[in-house]
This record gives C-alpha cells, sequence and structure tokens, in this order.
C-alpha cells in the first residue's frame, strides 16, 4: 500500500468499470477511502470487492449521475460511511458512436443524454462535493474532457464534444472560484483507451487505424489514464489548477 492519498477519501463516478474502476483501486491502494459511484450495482460491488481484497476500504452507491437527487444522496451516503470528502474524480460519461453523430443526425432525446451524462453530472456532483472540500480545508477536483474536444473529425459526435468543451470552460472557473478555499481542479484530455465503452466500436480494423495515427504507435490502457487522475488527485501536483493534461500518446501533437 502506498500513501499518497493516505487519510482523504475521493468520490469517483462510473467507477464500476474501465478508467473509473482502475482509477478506484489506485487511489485505493495509495491509502485513499473511495466512494464507488456507479449506475450498475453489480459492477460498483464488483470494484469495492477487489479494493477489499487488496487490504483498502471502499464503499458502492448507486444511482444516476445525469439526477441531482441521485447525486445528493450518494455523495451524502459516502461522507457519512467514509468520513468526509477530499476528491471529486468526475469520469462517468458515455460514448454512444451509433446515436450521437452530427447535428444534422443526432435525435434530440439523445443529444440530451449525452450531455446529462457527460456535462451536467459534473454540475451535481461539484454543487453537492464542494461543500465537503471546503469543510475539509480544500481539496481536488479531476474532470474528464477528451481531445475530442481539442480537435475536430470526419467522424462527428457533436454532442459529446460540446459536453467535453464545455467541461474546460468549467475547470478554469471552478479553479479560479475556489482557489481560496485551496480546491484546485484540472482536466485530463485522454485520447482513445481500451475500455468497454470503446469496446463495441474496436474492430480489428478500426483498431489498426487508430494506432496508425498514433505516434506511440498503440491505444491506451485505463491505467495510464488513471494514473495521471492519482497525480492530479494527490498533492504531488498541488500547485496546479484550471490545466488541461492531454494524454493522447501524441495523437493532437500531430
Amino acid at each position: 500500500m502506498g500513501d499518497r492519498l493516505r487519510g482523504k477519501t475521493a468520490l469517483i463516478t462510473g467507477a464500476g468499470m474501465g478508467i473509473g474502476r482502475e482509477a478506484a483501486q489506485l487511489f485505493a491502494a495509495e491509502g485513499a477511502r473511495v466512494v464507488v459511484a456507479d449506475i450498475d450495482a453489480k459492477a460498483a460491488k464488483e470494484t469495492v470487492s477487489r479494493i477489499e481484497a487488496a487490504g483498502g476500504e471502499a464503499l458502492a452507491v448507486v444511482g444516476d449521475v445525469a439526477m441531482e437527487s441521485d447525486v445528493e444522496r450518494m455523495v451524502a451516503e459516502g461522507v457519512a460511511r467514509l468520513g468526509g470528502l477530499h476528491v471529486l474524480y468526475n469520469n462517468a460519461g458515455v460514448l454512444w458512436k451509433d446515436r450521437d453523430r452530427s447535428v444534422l443526425e443526432t435525435d434530440p432525446a439523445w443529444w440530451d443524454r449525452v450531455m446529462a451524462i457527460n456535462l451536467k453530472s459534473v454540475f451535481w456532483v461539484t454543487k453537492h462535493g464542494i461543500p465537503h472540500l471546503q469543510r475539509a480545508g480544500g481539496g481536488s477536483i479531476v474532470l474528464m474532457g477528451s481531445v475530442s474536444a481539442l480537435v475536430g473529425f470526419t467522424r462527428a459526435q457533436d454532442a459529446y464534444t460540446c459536453a467535453k468543451g464545455a467541461l474546460i470552460s468549467l475547470t478554469k472557473s471552478l479553479a479560479i472560484q475556489f482557489a481560496k478555499d485551496r480546491i484546485r481542479c484540472n482536466i485530463i484530455h485522454p485520447g482513445i483507451v481500451d475500455t468497454p465503452l470503446q469496446a463495441p466500436y474496436l474492430t480489428d480494423q478500426l483498431r489498426k487505424e487508430f494506432e496508425t495515427g498514433i505516434p506511440i504507435g498503440r491505444i491506451a490502457r485505463p491505467r495510464e489514464i488513471a494514473n495521471v487522475a492519482l497525480f492530479l488527485a494527490s498533492e504531488e501536483s498541488s500547485y496546479m489548477t484550471g490545466a488541461e493534461l492531454v494524454v493522447d500518446g501524441g495523437f493532437t501533437a500531430g
């Protein structure tokens, strides 16, 4: 066990699989008590079981991050059971390439749902989480952006792109507002990551195309993004706020 988050409680949304699960396990291994938030109860409990088997402490809370009442309850449960709150990692998101396309093609109902999960959820988590960070004397907020917010793609996902772009502005606003409270806010922009969210779309041909366009020559592993989240959650990044960290294997540098 490490100690980079010793004595801290972290809430991670979308922690039932992929990057969120990796981050939950990593944070716990570094001493954090982890509130594992997910809409899938079975997945959340599996993450908790893995953490506990490794000697860590975690709590599964289940709800829809797009609904304020669910988020308020999940935050309250985490604080009541694990004590305080020091890190908010807004990892939950959806990537529906079959439903989220160009503005000319996307159904308004799907647009609203993508925006609710990828953007509005952060509103709810920060609204109900920041007061606990203030009471704790400070903390770290980590947002999950995307390279889709930085460059355009021929294959459009306009709702996803807009949500991730808005998070950049929110990151900077939160960073400035709450610096006085010793609360930092930073955003990660991953490139393509080999997660269950991407799996339905990653055919062998498409994977090869992605890898050809990435200077490092491969798709990211979830742990590689979770490592960056750990850095931002820890005091190692104590002088960073309002920053954007691009973790894309060099894709946007080309």
